[in-house]
């Protein structure tokens, strides 16, 4: 059996030890590591945090030669074991890599285990060591005793995030499955009972999507939420998920109703216990199998994710966490993500999802000019197709899941199947809806044209409007209070500030000769019936630009239609009402 043992060598230093010990190896051995992990679509490299290789055939000093970046060959000689030990920096707060200090431990086998290639379907154990006193451990790797994890071949291996640490742990059972909740880092005062039974009500209404009374692919299920002042991410994985939050955003003893910060906490549980389905046992036939070695394209990630975006803040209204009002206010924050996006006209979200290795992951101050995000826009295409289909009376979005899942074998739990292509999704499409969608996902996957989103909510008995342009929007800008002044971070394409010759970085010092110092004085002091002076310093040199008048619509706004006809009504009811329970 393949073993690796890891170690904690320095809490300060935030070094981790790995020893690998593989029996029978090849009298030339080649061993990688991959340089992405699957679930984030960006080469990340983690080899980089590897040093001080050392390979050994008992006490015989074994030839290491290194390949490329990420792979090395061994040179053995008979059948004894080949030990190679190494150290891997951890100092990665994400969800993605590794972390080590004196407070938790935290990681990802794609940053720590070596594959030994040719052997990759051979079972794999894990051993931990040296953890400080008081220290747990939490994943969904099976034990196999004290400290000791096994999983049956390398890609399950890599795919058990391990959280350490002294954390909080909860638990429950949730459609015949027991589901474990682990929080680093939370504060005084942290209802985990609250997270335990909104949790509970998010996994089981999710299950009953999938199966009804049958069986879940999983017998256990682990969530790891690491909570610090400021961030926010998930990353899924076939029966856990690594969660990070802003640590103001988790429940507090005392808490009444459901707090902004709080709904956005549980949208990502519920989008990343989504992906337990739609990724990690359906997933873009491009994927089956994965190349850890490099990149892997897709033009499917507008499905796999804008989908299970669509279903996140969905499934928060099915299980009864929030109403129908609360759920259009959502739904309307994300049409205007996508509305304040210039690249959405530039950019498919079928070209998004390919791009994704190159741009998604990588933003600067023209990424909303240049592409549009396959979360938000495709989950609105879910969101176009779903009403789509109830206006015509044929069937819904849930059905179209439902039979992708039967038709790809998925159903069988095993993961080994499941793999699909666009034409599978058509297919399933036609099926449910008795036509052909390929004009729909003509325009709306690969085409750049607006989404006809208006007519479709009327069709629910939802009206569109627009607010009063505020001033941000109006300058077509997006402006930060820093300590320094008001400044710009990006600007979007054909705006008034692009038009005004404003760029990003510039900072606003006056406007018609008035002192800029905050965003508040900018927003007292525009007028928008006439054009302005505007006092901008970049690179240490002083501006003056002239404003434009920009008539432009405000942020959407949806309301129920006051006297909606029965049949919208009941459409409508229908499509927001919660699941019973």
């Amino acid at each position: 059996m393949i073993h690796y043992r890891v170690e904690i060598a320095d809490l300060h230093a935030h070094l981790l030890r790995v020893t690998l010990t593989l029996p029978r190896p090849a009298a030339v051995q080649r061993l990688s590591l991959p340089v992405w992990i699957p679930g984030s679509y960006l080469v990340r490299e983690f080899a980089r945090h590897l040093s001080q290789l050392d390979a050994r055939q008992g006490k015989r000093a074994v030839e290491l030669q290194q390949l490329d970046k990420c792979s090395w060959q061994a040179s053995c000689k008979g059948s004894t074991a080949l030990t190679l030990s190494y150290l891997v920096y951890a100092f990665d707060a994400s969800v993605r890599t590794a972390w080590l200090d004196t407070q938790r431990g935290f990681f990802n086998g794609t940053s720590l285990f070596l594959r030994c290639e040719g052997r990759e379907a051979e079972p794999q154990r894990v051993q931990l060591a040296g953890l400080p006193a008081g220290w747990d451990v939490a994943t969904a790797m099976a034990p196999v005793g004290k400290l000791e994890f096994e999983a049956a071949d390398y890609d399950e291996l890599i795919d058990h995030p391990f959280e350490l640490g002294a954390f909080w742990r909860g638990r429950f059972e949730a459609g015949g499955v027991e589901h474990e909740f682990v929080v680093a880092g939370a504060w005084p005062g942290f209802d985990g009972e609250r997270l335990l039974a909104d949790t509970q009500k998010i996994c089981a209404a999710q299950i009953r999507f999938w199966h009804g009374e049958g069986a879940a692919p999983m017998q256990r299920y682990v969530f790891m939420l690491n909570a610090v002042d400021d961030s926010y991410g998930g990353l899924e994985h076939r029966a856990s998920t690594a969660l990070i939050c802003a640590r103001r955003d988790l429940p507090r003893r005392g808490m009444q109703g459901l707090p902004d910060g709080y709904v956005t906490l549980l949208g990502l549980i519920s989008h990343e216990y989504f992906h337990t389905w739609n990724v990690k046992r359906l997933k873009p036939a491009d994927f089956a199998p994965y190349d850890l070695t490099r990149e892997n394209y897709t033009e499917l990630l507008w499905f796999f994710e804008g989908f299970t975006s669509y279903y996140d803040d969905l499934f928060l209204l099915r299980c009864g966490l929030i109403d129908a009002t609360r759920y259009t206010k959502l739904l309307a924050k994300t049409i205007n993500q996508v509305l304040g996006t210039p690249g959405r006209k530039v950019q498919s979200v079928a070209q998004a999802s390919f791009d994704a290795w190159v741009k998604y992951y990588r933003p600067d101050e023209n990424t909303a000019n240049a592409t549009v995000s396959y979360y938000t826009k495709g989950s609105l295409i879910a969101l176009a197709l779903d009403l789509t289909l109830r206006g015509e009376g044929r069937g819904t979005l849930d059905a179209v899941l439902h039979e992708l899942w039967r038709a790809s074998a998925a159903g069988s739990g095993s993961g080994a199947n499941g793999a699909i292509s666009e034409a599978d999704i058509a297919a399933a499409l036609q099926r449910v809806g008795g036509r052909d969608y390929a004009a729909e996902l003509a325009a709306w996957v690969h085409g750049t044209a607006e989404l006809p989103l208006a007519p479709l909510l009327a069709s629910v008995g939802l009206d569109w409007s627009h607010e009063r342009a505020n001033f941000a929007q109006r300058l077509g800008a997006r402006l930060n209070d820093t300590p320094q002044g008001l400044k710009v971070h990006s600007v979007q394409r054909g705006s008034a500030a692009e038009q005004a010759g404003l760029a990003a970085g510039d900072e606003l010092i006056a406007l018609d000769d008035w002192r800029l110092t905050k965003l508040e004085d900018a927003v007292l002091l525009a007028t928008p019936e006439a054009p302005q002076r505007l006092l901008v310093a970049r690179d240490k040199r002083l501006l003056a630009l002239t404003l434009p008048v920009a008539q432009i619509d405000g942020a959407v706004q949806l309301t129920p239609q006051a006297k909606p006809t029965a049949a919208i009504k009941r459409r409508r009811d229908v499509w927001l009402q919660p699941a019973p329970t």
